[in-house]
């Protein structure tokens, strides 16, 4: 990122109550700003190819006296992202929350949350996704999976796979993670899929996520009024952490692994497997099952579907040239990361799905501090899953017209509804 081109300043007090970004404001959003947030298929649409075209780093918009960019190149894309120091990822200025101090404004988790708080309650969290923390929940993803396959053919021969797999998968995976009991997994599951529900405009979104948010806080609160053997992550950071962070925090942080690992892997699976079915060679590679064939794979996908469309909007601190522009303090600037996979001046047919030019250093899961803290967990999710779907039905086939399909519209997180297959 090049030197400031002003003295540092603090961003100034924003006034934009009515304008929401968040899940559910999408479709409150002007037109002419909505079109990072479309796809056809998993195609960008054409509006983001003219973007580029124009240069890396562009004026989206003014919204209410703030200046909005979008950035689609690959590289300012890791800059911006990497930039803690220059942009904040404390919006909530931006929907009338100043008071973030306040009982109902904080939140726990780690997506709006800037240095020192970020460092503080990441470090809670990153001791349970190391490599071998992982690996020990092999076992458990394995048994999550073969349990959702079972029900596929239980309820064959065509099934939703979004339904059967694509959301079962991610959800028992979290369920076993957090330590949820089973007697609490139903209801959070319904909570769970209202959250993510942005039909008419997803106006009781706020209402839904405080609910799953409240709900694991409880859930927090009573395994520190009775302790048991730790089995979960809750248990564990209450066991570990419960004297020195409160409900809200440790709360907070269990909802964001959930809304980091759910949508977005139930997306991975589904699209993932979309994408496959049009490419027989490498849904052969997957039924071989050779390591490091499997991998390129899954990276291949996750540039290619990308389904966490844009990172967190970030707001300027200061004056700063990104790109070729100057952006100034208190601006906006929002990364498209489906742009950034789709940059020709990394890919030389970005359009084009092939494992075998699959590169390292996707953008998917985000980069920098706030890189997704359990991007290795979804690549063994989908690692396995992946693998696991292909050689149970190798005559997997989609059970409806292409055209019929529908994708879910204006939302944060790309995905289908419905992806009706013939198990074969």
């Amino acid at each position: 990122m090049a030197p400031s081109l002003s003295p540092p300043r603090p961003a100034p007090r924003l006034r934009t109550t009515a304008l929401r970004f968040a899940l559910s404001s999408a479709r409150r959003v002007p037109a002419r700003v909505r079109f990072p947030l479309e796809r056809h298929g998993v195609q960008p649409v054409p509006r983001l190819e003219e973007s580029r075209a124009r240069g890396d780093v562009v004026r989206l918009a003014s919204l209410l006296g703030t200046r909005v960019w979008l950035v689609t190149g690959y590289d300012v894309a890791r800059e911006v992202l990497a930039d803690s120091v220059t942009f904040a990822n404390d919006v909530r200025g931006l929907i009338g929350r100043q008071d973030r101090d306040a009982p109902a404004e904080r939140i726990g988790g780690l997506g709006m949350t800037d240095s020192p708080d970020h460092e503080r309650l990441r470090h809670v969290l990153t001791p349970y996704f190391t490599r071998r923390r992982l690996a020990d929940l092999q076992d458990d993803v394995d048994r999550v999976v073969e349990a959702a396959l079972d029900d596929m053919a239980a309820h064959g021969p065509e099934v939703d796979l979004v339904a059967r797999f694509g959301f079962a998968v991610p959800f028992g995976v979290i369920c076993d993670l957090l330590g949820m009991p089973e007697v609490d997994r139903d209801e959070f599951r319904h909570r769970g899929a209202a959250r993510f529900d942005l039909r008419d405009g997803g106006a009781g979104i706020f209402d839904t996520a405080a609910g799953t948010r409240q709900f694991l806080i409880d859930l927090v609160a009573a395994e520190r009024r009775s302790p048991h053997v730790p089995d979960g992550l809750l248990a564990r950071m209450v066991a570990d952490h419960g004297a020195d962070f409160d409900d809200v925090e440790l709360g907070g942080l269990a909802d964001g692994v959930f809304l980091g690992g759910y949508e977005t892997s139930a997306s991975m699976l589904s699209l993932g497997t979309w994408v496959l079915l049009q490419h027989p060679d490498a849904w052969a590679t997957l039924q071989r099952g050779e390591r490091g064939e499997v991998d390129r794979v899954v990276e291949e996908l996750l540039r290619f579907v990308c389904p966490v469309q844009v990172a967190f909007p970030r707001v300027a601190r200061h004056e700063v040239r990104v790109g070729e522009q100057v952006v100034r303090a208190g601006d906006i600037v929002i990364v498209s990361l489906t742009g950034a996979g789709r940059d020709p001046a990394r890919h030389v047919d970005p359009a084009r799905f092939d494992p075998t030019t699959a590169a390292a250093g996707t953008l998917a899961f985000g980069h920098g501090v706030h890189r997704c803290v359990g991007a290795e967990l979804a690549r063994i999710e989908l690692r396995t899953a992946l693998v696991a779907l292909a050689r149970r039905f190798p005559d997997l086939a989609l059970a409806c017209d292409p055209r019929d399909l529908r994708f879910s519209e204006l939302a944060i997180v790309h995905g289908v509804e419905e992806l009706p297959v013939r198990l074969g």
